[in-house]
């Protein structure tokens, strides 16, 4: 970005709370749910009532370290849970259960693109497990608490101050979002708030080593907006120093419809948390054979798969990036690249997933969950994420082994299709009903589809034949207008056919066919 002083470079850090997803909250048995009614997903935990003693969920503590590792951080093998004490009216307890001096993870980095084909090492200070808050509602002059977010599991991912740019941070929380996506840790819903980022800037002659006074400024719940929101506060921030004034440490909020940061909090009102060892909970201990097993199953992550497509089967940047987006959706086009062993082009296969697969879920979910959709698409606007987006950032199972039992029968069906047996659209038909059969626990294989569809494409010379003299002969002005040169006319000849034969013709071969036809008269 340009800023309005290029003698000043910007200092970032960022500080990203990502929900984990596991079926139970951090520290009771209560559902972690998105999206129901109100303070009905609670329970003596979370309302923090006398008496209730809080139990930690191993599956979280799986997710957080499986996490950590994944972004180069070291797993420290006893770490202490915290309280945090402040006071705020989403917060039952008073306090907050976290990490603070002895986290779950420590020292990693994360390595992003910048540009001209060059990266940027970014170091990470710390991963950390801790509980949400509540969430305020507010309604016109009344506010109200819902504590249904309340205990549910976060990992905080705290960077060092290496980011140098609104590019760059969105760069790393893309990068970083991608791979809890990918591995099942959170569903990364930036507007439900399951992926949260906090900023801190600051401003600084270039060449300065000391750190100027930063800002902070909180949860902001999308890349446009951590991008528009930096660019103001780093201009905002070097043309006070400009003028003679001086930044003040303070806590920042993006209005986004302003586009400009406003003040939450100063200095004087920062709070002092009061850490201390949580009385109830033990040491957090955790074995090598634990943290091994956890290491071993993470496998490639989404940047060096993206890459291995690319540079092993020549696949666009687009088609890569869409194929590791989930780690289903990556492990099934593997499988089918085996399955293929060299027989078509990996990009067909790459092509079908894309563009009818996924296509063909995501209709589904959208149908299945028409009012959740639309609830969503209500609350959009212009400086939103684009609506499309509202079927592509849930949770959909995109798994073929689970919804047609079998990827061959996948594989079998591009097949019919590349061998002309039937057209592209027939492909379409048989996905369609081998999703259907999924569903309906019915097993048939391709080949029993297409008969039972009456799919079957005329690919024999003398079937066509017969069909293109039929044609030429019922469109004889046609006929005489294209050997008089108007050769344009082959194209309706082609469609005449293809009607005749209602679709059932190999295109290829009638083109093929046809043309020899004419040639002869």
């Amino acid at each position: 970005m340009e800023y309005i002083d290029n003698s000043f470079e910007a200092v970032i850090g960022l500080e990203v709370h990502t929900q984990l997803l596991t079926k139970t909250k951090m520290f009771c048995s209560c559902p972690n749910v998105f999206g129901r009614e109100p303070n009905s997903l609670v329970c003596p935990v979370c309302l923090a009532l006398p008496g209730s003693l809080p139990v930690i969920n191993f599956n979280a503590v799986k997710l957080a370290v499986k996490a950590a590792l994944a972004i180069n951080l070291h797993i420290n093998q006893r770490s202490l849970f915290a309280r945090k004490n402040y006071f705020y009216p989403d917060l039952p307890k008073g306090y907050q259960i976290s990490q603070f001096q002895d986290p779950i993870s420590s020292n990693g980095y994360l390595m992003i693109d910048i540009g001209g084909g060059m990266e940027k090492k970014i170091r990470i200070n710390r991963l950390h497990i801790e509980e949400d808050a509540g969430k305020l509602i507010h309604t016109g002059f009344n506010s109200f608490v819902d504590l249904n977010r309340a205990g549910t599991p976060l990992a905080e991912i705290v960077s060092e101050p290496d980011l140098s740019s609104p590019a760059e941070a969105v760069a790393y929380l893309k990068d970083l979002r991608d791979i809890i996506v990918y591995l099942d840790i959170s569903d990364g819903n930036m507007e439900e708030g399951s992926f949260r980022c906090d900023a801190n800037v600051s401003v600084r002659k270039k060449g300065d080593t000391k750190l100027g006074t930063r800002t902070e400024v909180k949860n902001v719940n999308s890349f446009k907006f951590v991008e528009k929101a930096l660019e103001y506060e780093i201009n905002r921030q070097i043309e006070l120093i400009r003028g003679g004034g001086k930044v003040i440490q303070e806590t920042l909020l993006f209005n986004s419809k302003t586009g400009k940061t406003e003040s939450m909090r100063g200095k004087e009102e920062a709070h002092d948390y009061r850490y201390f060892e949580e009385p109830d909970l033990p040491p957090l201990i955790l074995t090598d054979g634990f943290i091994q097993e956890i290491k071993d199953s993470i496998g490639e992550l989404p940047k060096a798969k993206r890459q291995r497509y690319i540079n092993d089967y020549a696949l666009s940047e687009y088609d890569a990036e869409v194929l590791t987006q989930y780690k289903d959706v990556a492990n099934d086009f593997d499988e089918l690249v085996e399955i293929n062993n060299g027989k078509i082009d990996i990009k067909k296969i790459a092509n079908w997933i894309i563009n009818e697969w996924m296509l063909e879920l995501k209709k589904r979910w959208s149908t299945d969950n028409n009012e959740r959709v639309q609830e969503r698409a209500a609350q959009h606007d212009e400086n939103s994420i684009p609506i499309e987006k509202i079927i592509n950032e849930d949770l959909i199972n995109f798994k073929m082994e689970e919804i047609i039992k079998d990827r061959k029968y996948f594989f079998d069906m591009i097949m019919q299709v590349e061998d002309g047996k039937i057209n592209r659209n027939g492909g379409r038909l048989v996905l369609y009903k081998l999703v259907e059969n999924g569903k309906n626990g019915k097993v048939q294989t391709v080949e029993e589809i297409v008969a039972g569809l009456g799919l079957a494409q005329i690919s024999d010379d003398k079937g066509i034949e017969d069909i293109i003299k039929q044609v030429l002969e019922e469109n004889p002005k046609e006929l005489s207008d294209y050997l008089g040169g108007k050769e344009k006319l082959f194209g309706f000849f082609v469609g005449a056919v293809m009607k005749k034969a209602k679709g059932k013709a190999n295109p290829q071969k009638v083109n093929e066919i046809l043309k020899k036809q004419l040639e002869k008269l």
